[in-house]
């Protein structure tokens, strides 16, 4: 039963992960707005790293007489992981800390939005430090995954 569900989960990770040009990397969400970015809190604060903030940006528009559909954007990172980034190129600095932007779009798709580390890669011009891109990558794959799946 478990590899079943690990099964079920990795195909629902491939088939609602979009790669774009733009150097963003999409997932789908099976869960609303609200869940998702709560789930990816939970994960991350259980991985020990630090969130920073939660900006509802739908409330604000709503404090501004405007509508918005669901979407919040949450700011995390870990200096163990940025610092040697920034080491590698500093410019990198205006990258981080990390952001997950969870938007509901206008078909009711939630989707889970972060930065592509191979494009922030290029973006600085980082040379010799695909270990650290490597890890950022899957860590960032992780979270994502955790915070989407069923």
């Amino acid at each position: 039963m478990r590899k079943i569900l690990a099964l079920m989960a990795a195909l629902f990770f491939l088939s609602s992960t979009a790669y774009g040009e733009d150097g963003m990397i999409r997932l789908q969400s099976a869960h609303d707005v609200k869940t998702t970015a709560d789930r990816l809190e939970k994960v991350l604060n259980n991985k020990g790293m630090t969130v920073f903030t939660r900006i509802n940006h739908a409330a604000g528009a709503e404090k501004s007489g405007m509508k918005l559909r669901p979407t919040e954007l949450v700011i995390f990172g870990n200096p163990k992981v940025g610092t040697p980034l920034m080491k590698c190129s500093q410019s990198t600095a205006i990258d981080l800390p990390q952001k997950a932007l969870i938007m509901e779009d206008a078909s009711n798709n939630v989707w889970l939005i972060y930065n592509d580390p191979q494009f922030i890669a290029k973006r600085h011009n980082i040379d010799g430090c695909e270990k650290i891109i490597t890890k950022i990558e899957n860590a960032l794959k992780n979270f994502a995954t955790a915070a989407t799946s069923p």
